[in-house]
């Protein structure tokens, strides 16, 4: 990929992203998991299931 290609794929991508409105690009951000999901997987909430049975 030559530098022209990647630099109209980089303005393709970003006047898209402008001509989203403001509350759209908003809403797309999915919350996050919790900290201790990051970085152990699901080893901290199976301890948790088995702490609270």
């Amino acid at each position: 990929m030559s530098f022209q290609e990647y630099l109209k794929y980089l303005t393709k991508l970003f006047v898209q992203y402008m001509d989203t409105p403001k509350d759209e690009r908003r809403q797309r951000k999915a919350p996050r998991e919790p900290w201790s999901a990051r970085w152990f997987g699901a080893i901290p909430m199976a301890i948790r299931l088995l702490w609270r049975k």
